[in-house]
């Protein structure tokens, strides 16, 4: 019995065998030369239960979890049901995940996705009618609808702009659209549609420069590139966990950068976010916030996902994060490479700039529509996506670790026979 065999098995027929369940996995550290090595991701795939009836090139929208995450989390979930244990606590995850993303724990608080991060920070900043806000013509609606949003309720004006073909030009583009209004930059550090990496440290340095706000979508961001957010420098970045990041579903953060937690303003709060309260005095007070980005939570939390998040971050540094990144850009660069000797038949839309790409390749088909070729491969079982946001119009291609390369030229082959 395989390993995929014996999970299923315990989750499925035998629950109260699921606590001893998880076998170890085979050493996934990476050997010299791993990047090209494909014995070498073959056994990083037999991590994953990803079924071998279908390729998936879609982890833009939701990355698969290794069973390592999988299993953490049903062993929580199986000890505190056990035990009826209070389902909270946070602490010991936050920690591993603030190292992976290169933070502090007390500038993190979990979230449940990028879209939740976004609006605390879209609804928190302290800006008023007439206010500009910069933001691009490729944002995803969980980027777009938390400003939007502020737009309807308080009058701030949205800026929108276009994205240059390099990192240089998109500065530049940025630069000239900042006026004395400007009270913030509301972009994507990775945008959802083409993929395009933005140089999110120079646009942070710039924001400061200029005393504006640095706001990053990062949903893309963690698990593709070995991110570190002291290093970018920027004021906020809301994330998620179940993208390339490979945790569980529904679970994100947002950082905080310390010097700008008291000028964000708590929307939603509750336990966990305050250092006392009575309602027994006249009148009833809070006492104040909880003396970190904490000051975000509300509520009972989940420690299955805490405990999902904490394996996932092991994971990744298991193989290394470079690693990673290396592997996923090796992916992309082979099929763009395949992509571009098709001819003027395909349109390469993600920017050429080897800075400015990572490990998705979004393209367009001149023979045919973009919903056409999803059709197509739907039947041969290729899982993608399709990019109809802000009239990008264009076929969006993730590579990730559990990717084969056989995978992406039998990809290719497909695109080749369509033009």
């Amino acid at each position: 019995m395989n390993r995929q065999e014996f999970l299923k098995m315990a989750l499925l027929a035998f629950p109260a065998m699921a606590a001893s369940a998880s076998r170890p996995a085979p050493s996934l550290h990476a050997p010299d030369g791993a990047v090209t090595d494909e014995h070498y991701w073959k056994l990083v795939r037999s991590e994953f239960p990803l079924s071998d009836e279908m390729t998936y090139l879609n982890t833009g929208s939701m990355g698969v979890s290794p069973y390592s995450v999988i299993e953490a989390i049903h062993r929580t979930m199986l000890r505190i049901n056990t035990k009826a244990q209070y389902g909270g606590g946070d602490r010991e995850a936050m920690v591993v995940l603030a190292g992976f993303v290169g933070a502090d724990a007390d500038e993190m608080v979990f979230t449940h996705n990028v879209t939740e991060g976004n609006n605390l920070v879209a609804q928190g900043l302290p800006l008023k009618a007439g206010d500009e806000v910069i933001m691009t013509q490729h944002e995803h609606v969980g980027g777009a609808l938390p400003w939007l949003n502020r737009a309807r309720h308080d009058g701030i004006v949205i800026k929108v702009i276009q994205l240059g073909v390099t990192g240089a030009a998109t500065l530049a583009i940025i630069e000239s659209a900042i006026t004395a209004k400007t009270r913030a930059l509301a972009l994507p550090h990775i945008p959802c549609t083409i993929g395009q990496v933005l140089p999110a440290k120079d646009i942070a340095a710039l924001a400061r420069s200029r005393g504006i706000y640095s706001c990053f979508d990062g949903a893309h961001g963690p698990g593709m590139l070995n991110l570190d957010l002291h290093d970018i420098g920027c004021d906020f970045y809301a994330s998620c966990c179940h993208k390339w990041m490979m945790g569980p579903k529904g679970t994100g953060f947002l950082y905080v950068r310390k010097e700008r937690l008291d000028e964000l303003k708590p929307i939603m709060v509750g336990a966990s976010s305050e250092t006392g309260w009575d309602m027994l005095s006249n009148p009833p007070v809070m006492k104040g916030y909880a003396p970190s980005a904490h000051r975000f939570y509300y509520g009972t939390q989940s420690a299955e996902s805490y405990a999902g998040i904490e394996a996932t971050v092991r994971f990744h540094e298991t193989i290394g994060k470079q690693v990673i990144e290396d592997r996923g850009r090796y992916l992309a660069n082979t099929l763009r490479k395949k992509l571009r000797a098709l001819g003027d038949a395909v349109e390469l839309v993600t920017p050429e700039e080897p800075f400015s790409r990572g490990a998705i390749t979004a393209f367009r088909l001149r023979t045919m529509t973009m919903h056409k070729f999803q059709e197509l491969a739907g039947k041969e079982r290729f899982n993608i996506r399709t990019i109809p946001e802000n009239n990008v119009n264009c076929i969006r291609i993730s590579t990730h670790i559990y990717n084969q390369l056989e995978e992406i030229e039998r990809f290719a082959d497909l695109v080749k026979r369509c033009v």
